[in-house]
């Protein structure tokens, strides 16, 4: 079998939500991202899916989400992404820790893992979420977005997303199929004393790490839990020996879905977590000027003949500016 190119690390994390007006206020105005694409799920075209990223929509920056209003409250457990956690720039946690007070944001005490700083904070739906300090190098491929948060604390794309699974070592197994390589174990803070935390790196510099935690904890599917994680596959020839690779390993890939913005490949890994390989293109600016991204609801392909429908379906939103921001101040 032949090895496939190995990925750079995550494209995008997609999580599930409530209220949509409240997740948008949160991770735009709040965390500072921005909306770079306010669509649909393709496969759910009743329900909104809201793409947050850096200020280019750059591949291993983008949270996304599917705010189903009538699912459930979630809860993480085995077979999930446990932690989604972003880079920030070094010595930026204090004012993410006052930002947070200010904004009633639900957040833990710092812990040190792998010998960096995180803050653990939640979203009001209660998804688990991190923010790591890192240094960001001058010729980072990620760009700050500037319109809440100012550039020396904005969030920089993803830092690592953390697997909880009833049995490691098979996903571990897939991990180096795709081309992470084990970098270190450590004792994992706040959980079963005993449990060993794993970390795998990928070469790239953004969201490159993926971390496995050993867990018999039950979880459920519903609002603040992940929905899936999506890994970077540049190219379709990348995405096609990543997909051989994936099946080489006994697992049943999907065919390539075109989800406009890019080219996905999806499947569940040993333990259940949901993967999806993406393409880095045609990327979100390829129906929407750069400038204007997010600013209306786009309608992939043969939705657009039922935009009417769609529209009359979908809750209202607003989108969070500085300036009216300013004007309640």
């Amino acid at each position: 079998m032949t090895a496939a190119t190995p990925t750079p690390g995550i494209h995008h994390v997609t999580c599930i939500a409530s209220d949509p007006q409240q997740n948008m206020d949160f991770w735009v105005e709040t965390l500072g991202l921005r909306l770079v694409k306010r669509s649909i799920n393709q496969d759910d075209p009743s329900t909104y899916h809201f793409f947050f990223a850096d200020a280019a929509g750059n591949p291993g920056t983008s949270m996304t989400f599917f705010p189903w209003e009538n699912h459930s409250q979630g809860k993480v457990g085995s077979g999930q992404v446990s932690r989604t956690a972003f880079r920030v720039p070094e010595g930026s946690l204090d004012y993410w820790e006052g930002r947070f007070d200010e904004y009633g944001v639900d957040y833990d005490d710092r812990v040190e893992r792998f010998g960096e700083t995180v803050l653990p904070f939640r979203d009001p739906d209660g998804l688990p979420v991190e923010l790591v300090e890192v240094e960001i190098p001058g010729d980072d491929p990620t760009e700050p977005w500037t319109e809440f948060v100012p550039e020396d604390a904005a969030i920089r794309g993803f830092h690592s997303v953390t697997l909880w699974l009833a049995d490691p070592e098979p996903t571990e197994d897939l991990l180096r199929t795709m081309g992470l390589e084990e970098v270190g174990t450590e004792q994992a803070q706040g959980d079963t004393p005993g449990d060993q935390r794993t970390r795998f790196a990928a070469p790239g510099s953004v969201g490159k790490y993926v971390d496995v935690l050993p867990t018999i904890e039950g979880g459920r599917q519903g609002h603040g839990t992940v929905h899936h994680v999506a890994f970077q596959t540049p190219t379709d020839e990348d995405q096609q020996s990543m997909r051989e690779a994936v099946r080489g390993a006994g697992l049943r890939p999907t065919s390539q879905i075109d989800r406009h913005w890019f080219r996905s490949v999806y499947f569940r890994e040993f333990g259940g977590v949901l993967f999806e390989l993406a393409t880095s293109g045609p990327g979100y600016d390829s129906d929407e000027p750069l400038d204007d991204l997010g600013g209306r609801l786009v309608l992939p392909g043969k939705f657009e003949d039922r935009r009417e429908e769609i529209e009359a379906g979908l809750t209202d939103v607003t989108i969070p500016r500085a300036e009216s921001a300013e004007a309640d101040d």
